[in-house]
């Protein structure tokens, strides 16, 4: 049993309490946390990218460990991030890659607790805007819908792209959020082709709207996307925040990993009845097809694959000549640590 240091008042507390036998032992492994109101920054909330999230907040996981939690919602990733980096957040749910074009940048940011083991983003183009498709190269000068400019859609089309010899500069992108926005751009032709999360993705496939040219949201997919485990949805801050807040990254680390566990088991109409009602984009059916799509890609346990940095690098170095593979600290880009008593202490 670990010891932590109680202040005076919480020592006499819990000091009175024990006297009188109504102590339960997790009240002295309570760790004192440094930081209790906590600011996540997440791009695109009503995504599955970031159930866990939604899960741990909705079911009272952040408050079970203390935490008093404010979840601030952004167009995309990247905006989120800028937050973070402009300081008005703590931490952010997003993409992993991050932290590897952060500290390219010289900025050092560590992910903590992985919600995705797969980016759970497809591609796919407007049959109506391009009926006569053929290859990715086709998409030269149109206009691609993407969550936001920086963001892991925009990562995943770059690197689509690339791969049939068409560079970023070759096509428009445009920022369309991943809820109701992006299927209006879609529908209404202000983009001939997008990258984006589910639910969003499946309600156009299912209704014939859109062909899918390149899939993440299965393990099969991202290997054959990326050549290897893609680690996606996390947790991560500034590498000082989360050295000086160890206690705290721990509770985040455990609300999260608590949320994994539970969608392990849970039920169609358990989510339907967990997450709020606007998420559903007005279809609780497509909703739920949408989910068991992406269901594997949800991580069992917040581990992040020891691989899956080279893979993210691989990924970046491909088509941004600005990141050096040589100059990037992987080891610096994301921890288990943390993860690891999460998981055990969950059974997770």
């Amino acid at each position: 049993m670990r010891n932590y240091e109680l202040n005076r008042r919480g020592f006499a507390s819990v000091a009175a309490l024990a006297a009188a036998g109504a102590v339960a032992p997790a009240l002295w492994a309570q760790p004192r946390l440094e930081k209790t109101n906590i600011s996540i920054a997440v791009g695109g909330k009503a995504a599955f990218y970031y159930l866990p999230l939604t899960i741990a907040e909705q079911l009272g996981y952040f408050k079970a460990e203390g935490l008093d939690v404010e979840i601030s919602d952004f167009a995309g990733g990247s905006r989120a991030l800028q937050a973070v980096v402009g300081g008005s957040a703590d931490v952010v749910s997003g993409a992993y890659e991050h932290t590897i074009n952060l500290q390219s940048k010289g900025q050092q940011f560590q992910a903590f607790v992985l919600q995705g083991r797969a980016p759970q983003i497809s591609m796919g183009i407007s049959p109506k805007a391009m009926p006569g498709y053929k290859s990715v190269a086709d998409l030269k000068g149109k206009k691609i819908g993407v969550s936001a400019p920086g963001s892991s859609t925009n990562m995943v089309a770059k690197l689509i792209l690339s791969r049939a010899g068409v560079s970023a500069g070759d096509v428009s992108f445009i920022g369309v959020g991943t809820a109701a926005g992006a299927l209006t751009a879609f529908r209404s032709g202000q983009i001939d082709a997008m990258s984006n999360t589910d639910p969003v993705m499946t309600m156009l496939e299912q209704k014939g709207e859109i062909r899918i040219i390149a899939d993440t949201r299965t393990l099969k997919g991202t290997t054959e996307v990326f050549g290897g485990p893609m680690p996606a949805g996390c947790l991560y801050a500034p590498l000082e925040f989360v050295r000086k807040h160890p206690s705290t990254v721990q509770a985040l680390t455990n609300a999260i990993v608590h949320s994994l566990k539970w969608l392990q088991t849970a039920g169609p109409g358990d989510i339907i009845k967990t997450v709020p009602e606007s998420y559903l984009l007005g279809d609780r059916a497509l909703y739920l097809a949408a989910f068991n799509k992406v269901r594997e890609a949800i991580s069992p346990d917040g581990l992040f694959p020891e691989d899956g940095g080279q893979t993210a690098l691989r990924a970046l170095v491909s088509f941004d000549p600005s990141i050096k593979a040589d100059k990037i600290d992987l080891a610096r880009t994301f921890t288990n640590e943390y993860a690891r008593r999460a998981k055990q202490q969950f059974k997770a």
